[in-house]
């Protein structure tokens, strides 16, 4: 936790050490267009602030334009606090855009918008379900009823007043800001037809690489797939002598999927199923077949996959994706590559030959044996199968597999071969 702490300070301090270290603008007028997109994270949060703060500073900023696409914030109240009063205090106008087309402001986002000086809404964009008061007042006044617990497109934005123009693209909606400063002319096309072009400089802004980078890990499919991608190496490395390259990029990973973790609203219980469900891999892993511990880690994977996150939607795609691709490492992947390390020189398994163990599957011609409790892939010659809980020897190693053969069939082959030995030694005594 200590760790986790540590890695949400650095990124809530990366934006605004980048936002001190942004160049001089132009003495030209100008409005700054700030990308708010994805969950209002305490990085996103921070930056938006440092952008705030710093226009009355520049001196020629003439507004701020958010350009929102975001569902809900997973910030404190005491952050959000400080966000609107950030909104609600600046010195410049404050404005937002929802959009583009399929663009979404939601949850404790819509409620903030409602403290914006103009706001537009983009065809096919949505705002609302506002959910439980957030923000200190009521900022949509009637229509906070309307959108309590459902959505509004730009048609009924219309209806409602809470925007005055449509607004298809950004461009589109900074032209309506001219009682904020915004000049415009207006030019002939080569058509002759009239339309307005700005005289103001807009100058688009968003999230620096090392900040940017944190608030992609806050995201639901990337912690998620970090934290799949750091168990599937654990478990990679509880089969290999030492901490190798797998072992430190594990670490790597778990360290961002935490943080990811923490910022996100997530289930602590949905976490512990999937780390239990590697546990079931780790334990069939080795065989080379899957088995019971492989269904029981499956059904707690997929378990813990749907109700990772409480109140914020994840794409099937990733899970799809994550869930296929894990599977087939763990089931194709995993056992033939601890196989091969297993069976190099270094470690070596000749003396396993002669060793009595036990069929825990019937073994025709393939199955699974048990050595000193450990589970093996093993085949055998013999015409007929042995069945479950059979007495077997190892007879020999064949690649990744060892050769297994009934113990009776073993001695018997074993005293036949004592006495042919016998036999040949009496005969070459007697030629002598």
């Amino acid at each position: 936790m200590a760790l986790t702490a540590a890695i949400t300070a650095i990124g809530v301090w990366l934006p605004a050490a980048a936002a001190e270290a942004q160049p001089p603008a132009d003495s030209e007028e100008n409005v700054v267009v700030v990308e708010m997109v994805g969950l209002l994270d305490p990085v996103l949060a921070e930056f938006i602030k440092g952008r705030i703060a710093s226009a009355p500073e520049e001196g020629n900023t003439l507004a701020v334009i958010l350009r929102v696409d975001s569902p809900r914030a997973v910030i404190g109240s005491s952050a959000l606090e400080e966000l609107s009063q950030a909104i609600e205090g600046s010195p410049v106008p404050i404005a937002a855009w929802v959009g583009p087309s399929g663009a979404r402001a939601g949850g404790e986002v819509a409620q903030l918008l409602g403290l914006v000086d103009r706001l537009g809404l983009a065809p096919g964009a949505w705002l609302g379900k506002l959910g439980d008061p957030a923000v200190k007042g009521n900022p949509w006044g009637e229509a906070t009823a309307v959108m309590r617990n459902r959505a509004v497109d730009h048609v009924e934005a219309l209806e409602l007043g809470i925007v005055s123009d449509e607004a298809e693209t950004v461009g589109d909606f900074l032209l309506t800001l001219d009682d904020l400063g915004f000049q415009t002319e207006v030019v002939t096309t080569e058509e002759g037809d009239p339309r307005r072009t700005p005289l103001t400089e807009v100058r688009f802004v968003g999230l620096p690489y090392g900040s940017g980078l944190m608030h992609s890990v806050a995201s639901p499919p990337v912690a998620y797939l970090l934290l799949l991608v750091a168990l599937f190496l654990v478990v990679l490395e509880l089969f290999t002598a030492g901490v190798g390259i797998a072992g430190v990029v594990a670490a790597g990973c778990g360290v961002l999927a935490a943080y990811g973790l923490v910022t996100l609203p997530t289930n602590i219980w949905a976490v512990a199923l999937i780390v239990f469900g590697f546990f079931g891999f780790a334990v069939d892993v080795q065989t080379g077949v899957p088995r019971l511990w492989t269904a029981v880690g499956t059904g707690c994977v997929i378990a813990g996959t749907l109700n990772l996150y409480d109140g914020v939607s994840m794409s099937w795609v990733p899970m799809l994706g994550g869930l296929l691709c894990l599977m087939l490492g763990v089931v194709g992947g995993l056992p033939p590559l601890i196989r091969t390390r297993f069976s190099t020189p270094t470690i070596g398994r000749e003396w396993m030959t002669g060793m009595i163990g036990e069929a825990v599957e019937p073994v025709n011609p393939y199955g699974v044996v048990s050595i000193e409790g450990a589970l093996w892939r093993a085949k055998t010659y013999r015409a007929s199968s042995i069945p479950i809980g059979g007495d077997v020897a190892v007879t020999g190693i064949d690649g990744l597999m060892i050769e297994v053969s009934p113990v009776a069939e073993t001695l018997e082959g074993e005293a036949e071969k004592r006495g042919a030995e016998e036999e040949a030694s009496t005969s070459t005594d007697s030629q002598s």
